[in-house]
């Protein structure tokens, strides 16, 4: 499970698909995805922040797997290590099988790397032995992580923490998996793993191995590439350690030894990282993690986790209260008359059997009407508020006064608050016409024209009555919004919406050295044209130093391990860039370029030339929206 994204996309909206919330757990945020679902942020009702996450449909319909995952999910939760974010809720039975645990405000070990290259060795041996202490408690309780690998393990400020062990064993042997998908990911699993043989605890020290070169060294130690590939490079070739450490290096070398029995135990493992740090006992000092990783802490915090609604008010109005003005939005420099809750408030009882509408907790937190999500006024009932606006109708017991306060029952669909009369409008409209008539005879049609004209304006502002609620404070002088369209009367109309544009892919180009794209050709042909100044993404493998790709009619960014790239997020992302290193590049890495045309494309990285083609070449495929932002002004 990852519950920690990139930098800046680490609490992402929820979108159209996803739920809002999850057996009393209400969800504020998306935290990112995975093979076997996707995890939000959600909270306890102590208000401790917590991953929930929830199975993908295809698993959810295999019986083998909810009877598998119920287990292992209930073997998890005897997991109680200092290095293991502990499972605390889950739910196997459910239309969607989900579980909770603890969340961790730090990056992934494969985002840390990916962000700011490999890390030390002090650093790589605090890690390696806090993953060891984390499978020892594991395989106490009886279970095999069987997918150890970078994204699986995070970097919190105490040490790592360790995820998802035993959940990848509840896919094994389901309809799916003997349908030839493969549990676990290749490029980090053990040799008896990848050719179906007995998986062990020493599986995963091999795993751990793996996690501790890729940590040192940059990139996986059997290379990336095809997934057959790369197991038969695990099952029958040796690692690549180049550039791995001399203080790590008996350290790998035992734990990735192709015969388990010749692997290290765990105790072992953290004994051979005592040695290797020249101490008799590791200390995990404050600031085990380099600067730039420790820093990124600070942003995966829970507190900031965008919600989707307002809270509720904290009582509700008394019953015959009269109805309160609307107020125009307070400006940002003030503050709200009611500060609404540090954490979005939660159901006091979770697993309730009927699941909460979005955003929305029991009757104990039940909204008052009058007030819309945004806190403007609305006729009918709305969402949520942080100040009513009109007083809320309550409901009177049988035998007893109408019940008032925060505890008091709302009603299943409550009266529109009250609306002012009109009869008084109606009449002053009545005597406007008669007024009109009496000047026709007496004054000739131009006064007839300007009461009319007035009359019209009355009509046009009955009926904008509700947009100069919201606007009380703005200007009463026609709009000059270039956008608008005029109207027939003088008046004007906010033009349409602009749609977005229809993406167009482009799939498995083969980009060869020195060789460039361009965003806004139709055939998506690499070129080394030197008089191409449309020179939008390009391949240069250099001799003399780091390849690279690079642009020079924009802007790139690499998004961070599991961050879901699209045009929003394209359009949203601001770690800008004119060139990034090939090396930070692993297969499925996403990069978003806006050219300075105005195109923006999301390029996917597949892999580079194998090794015994004579071309150097990288393929990716392309996704481009056209015209999709401002062009760049000279």
């Amino acid at each position: 499970m990852v519950n920690s994204v990139g930098s800046s996309g680490i609490f992402q909206p929820l979108e159209g698909d996803d739920p809002r919330a999850i057996a009393g757990y209400r969800l504020t945020a998306k935290l990112g995805a995975g093979g076997m679902g996707k995890v939000y942020l959600s909270y306890t009702p102590g208000g401790r922040p917590v991953a929930i996450k929830v199975i993908r449909p295809e698993f959810s319909e295999d019986a083998e797997f909810r009877r598998r995952f119920k287990q292992e999910v209930q073997s998890a939760q005897r997991v109680q290590g200092l290095f293991t974010a502990p499972v605390i809720d889950s739910d196997a039975d459910g239309p969607s099988p989900w579980l909770a645990t603890a969340y961790v405000p730090g990056p992934s070990l494969s985002a840390a790397v990916a962000e700011h290259g490999r890390l030390p060795v002090p650093t790589v041996l605090l890690l390696v032995a806090g993953i060891a202490e984390a499978l020892q408690v594991i395989h106490g309780a009886g279970i095999v992580h069987r997918d150890l690998k970078p994204s699986n393990v995070l970097l919190a400020a105490d040490g790592p923490r360790v995820i998802d062990f035993g959940i990848a064993r509840a896919a094994d042997a389901t309809s799916l998996t003997s349908s030839g998908v493969t549990v676990g990911t290749p490029t980090f699993m053990a040799p008896e793993q990848a050719a179906g043989s007995t998986i062990s605890p020493a599986t995963d020290v091999f795993a751990l191995g793996q996690v501790a070169a890729y940590a040192a060294i940059g990139t996986p130690a059997f290379g990336e590439g095809t997934s057959h590939g790369v197991l038969y490079r695990i099952v029958h070739e040796e690692p690549d350690l180049t550039g791995l450490p001399e203080e790590l290096r008996e350290l790998v070398g035992r734990c990735l030894a192709k015969d388990a029995a010749d692997r290290p135990s765990v105790a072992e493992v953290i004994e051979l990282c005592g040695a290797a740090s020249g101490q008799t006992q590791l200390r995990r000092p404050e600031d085990w993690l380099p600067s730039a990783v420790a820093a990124d802490i600070t942003t995966r915090t829970a507190a900031p986790a965008p919600v989707q609604t307002p809270p509720p008010p904290l009582e509700a109005p008394t019953a015959g209260a009269p109805a309160r003005p609307a107020q125009p939005p307070a400006p940002p420099a003030q503050p709200p008359a009611q500060p609404a809750p540090a954490v979005p408030p939660v159901p006091t009882q979770l697993n309730h059997p009927q699941t909460p509408p979005p955003g929305f907790g029991p009757a104990a937190y039940a909204p008052t009407v009058g007030a819309t999500a945004q806190g403007t006024p609305a006729a009918a009932p709305a969402a949520t508020g942080p100040t009513p606006t009109a007083s809320a109708p309550t409901v009177a017991t049988p035998a007893g006064p109408t019940a008032t306060g925060p505890t008091a029952a709302y009603p299943a669909a409550a009266a529109p608050a009250p609306q002012p009369p009109k009869k008084k409008r109606k009449g002053l409209v009545t005597a406007l016409v008669l007024v009109c008539l009496l000047a026709f005879a007496g004054a000739g049609g131009g006064v007839v024209y300007a009461l009319m004209k007035d009359h019209t304006q009355t009509k046009q502002d009955q009926a904008d009555g509700s947009t100069k609620a919201k606007n009380s404070g703005a200007s009463a002088t026609p709009s000059t919004d270039p956008t608008a369209t005029p109207g027939g009367d003088g008046t004007s109309t906010p033009a349409a919406p602009v749609q977005d544009p229809t993406p167009v892919d482009f799939k498995n180009i083969n980009l060869p050295d020195d060789y460039h794209l361009s965003m806004a050709d139709e055939s998506m042909k690499p070129t080394n044209s030197d008089n191409d100044t449309d020179v939008d993404f390009s391949y240069q493998d250099n001799s003399y130093s780091d390849d690279q790709v690079g642009t020079e009619n924009g802007k790139l960014v690499l998004l961070n391990p599991g961050e879901q790239g699209s045009l929003d997020t394209c359009r949203n992302e601001t770690r800008f860039t004119e060139s990034i290193l090939t090396k930070q590049l692993t297969k499925g890495a996403q990069i978003c370029l806006t050219t300075d045309y105005g195109h923006v494309a999301l390029i996917t990285f597949k892999g580079f030339a194998p090794k015994s083609d004579p071309s150097s070449y990288m393929t990716v495929d392309v996704r481009v929206w056209r015209n999709a932002v401002q062009p760049k002004q000279d």
